[in-house]
């Protein structure tokens, strides 16, 4: 059996060549049994995200795995542009399985330790095993990969730290309020990143916050105010309303300050000095940084977020190390499976064969000198017994020493000869 996995990244591909091989959702069951009904191709998998386009394949071990996928994608993705070999990698055996490992893990992701990699490379495993594109050793690979992410997620902090704008503007506000739950958030604008802050902060309360949209255009107001089922407010009564906000998140095209520090002040006398967070994301700011001087008022713009953010990435890399080793450490014990699993099947044929030897020499004692006594009947099975283990003792050991060394499929061919054994 062999296994191979050819496949292109955003290491080794512009998005243009990532484009032309991805592969959409709705074509993914036909591709997947047009692979596996390729000669000599036992299971197959398909990974296409917006970062990577991979295929997995085990095959047969006359077959020529690379061949099958570069005429499978020459089939589906046949066009005029050049040559994709050059943005195409490879890897086989021991290799392919440290490669499924890190992908898993996200360690080989744009973003070390981001989850979505995971929920995707399941999503692949599932459209497969329905299109019953993977029903054997693949199967077990993957769901060994699926146990080493987890392993990783738990015994290393890849995971935990923010390594986004957004994400490290909700890490703050749970630092400052620690629960979310029934928070009231403002957003003052309507840029993209406002809103994707909104949605991590929402996710984060568990649904149980309050959102009020403000805008220089209304419409724009009731648009995103829909999208979290908030509340839109018009211009006008923008600082009016900030008593009863926790958490602004100002992203406002505006070229001056919307919100200013004698403001600021009324607002808090309001609110009886009850701590606020200011997430200031507009360039040009859009809150005067002397509000930040206010009691109780955390203000942080879009630098102060990307420095977390960039300490984050620091911190993630380091516990990176810490997830390779456990990865690596984890493709060994997947290899020594395997290769006690390649010299099973012989094992058990020369142990059924030895044992099948003593039950023949032992009926012959029993026809030539009748029915014994059954301490001598125990002890001459135990006698067989203990010849026939110790025959199989030296074959055996030399089997699983061998497994998956260079000169293993010699020893084990020699082993079958010896002993006349069938595949």
């Amino acid at each position: 059996m062999k296994l191979h996995l050819s496949g292109v990244s955003h290491k080794t591909a512009p998005v243009e060549v990532r484009e032309l091989l991805a592969f959409r959702p709705e074509v993914l069951p036909a591709a997947l049994q047009d692979l596996k009904s390729a000669e000599g191709v036992a299971e197959a998998l398909i990974l296409s995200t917006c970062n990577r386009v991979e295929i997995t394949l085990t095959t047969e071990d006359g077959a020529d795995p690379q061949a099958v996928i570069d005429r499978f994608l020459a089939r589906y993705h046949a066009n005029g542009e050049a040559s994709i070999a050059p943005y195409l990698y490879r890897h086989e055996g021991r290799d392919a399985i440290h490669h499924l490992f890190r992908v898993a893990s996200s360690l080989d992701s744009m973003i070390i330790g981001e989850p979505q990699i995971l929920g995707q490379l399941k999503a692949a495993y599932s459209t497969a095993k329905d299109a019953g594109a993977v029903c054997g050793w693949l199967d077990g690979l993957l769901t060994r990969a699926f146990g080493v992410a987890k392993r990783v997620r738990s015994e290393t902090g890849i995971g935990q730290m923010a390594v986004s704008v957004s994400y490290a503007a909700v890490e703050l506000a749970r630092k400052i309020f620690g629960s979310l739950e029934n928070r009231t958030v403002m957003i003052a604008g309507a840029g993209k990143m406002s809103e994707l802050t909104a949605r991590h902060l929402r996710r984060s309360s568990g649904g149980k916050s309050h959102v009020f949209v403000t805008n220089r255009t209304y419409e724009r107001s009731l648009e995103m105010a829909r999208l979290f089922q908030g509340t839109p407010v018009e211009y006008t009564r923008f600082t009016a309303m900030l008593p009863e906000v926790d958490i602004l998140i100002a992203s406002s095209a505006a070229p001056h300050y919307i919100l200013r520090k004698d403001e600021m002040r009324r607002v808090m006398a309001a609110r009886r000095n009850r701590p606020m967070l200011l997430i200031d994301i507009a360039v040009p700011r859009n809150i005067e940084p002397a509000v930040g001087d206010i009691d109780q008022v955390f203000l942080k713009d879009i630098d102060a977020l990307q420095e977390v953010v960039d300490a984050n990435l620091r911190e993630r890399e380091k516990e990176a190390h810490r997830a390779e080793a456990l990865v690596a450490e984890e493709v060994d014990r997947m290899m020594a499976r395997l290769r006690v699993a390649e010299v099973t099947p012989t094992i058990v044929a020369l142990q059924t064969v030895l044992e099948q030897i003593g039950a023949v020499e032992l009926e012959k004692v029993r026809r030539k000198y009748g029915p014994l006594p059954p301490e001598q009947e125990e002890a001459l099975a135990a006698l067989t017994r203990g010849i026939v283990n110790k025959i199989a003792h030296g074959p055996i050991t030399e089997l699983r020493s061998q497994a998956g060394q260079p000169n293993g499929a010699h020893v084990v061919a020699l082993v079958k000869k010896v002993f006349n054994l069938q595949d």
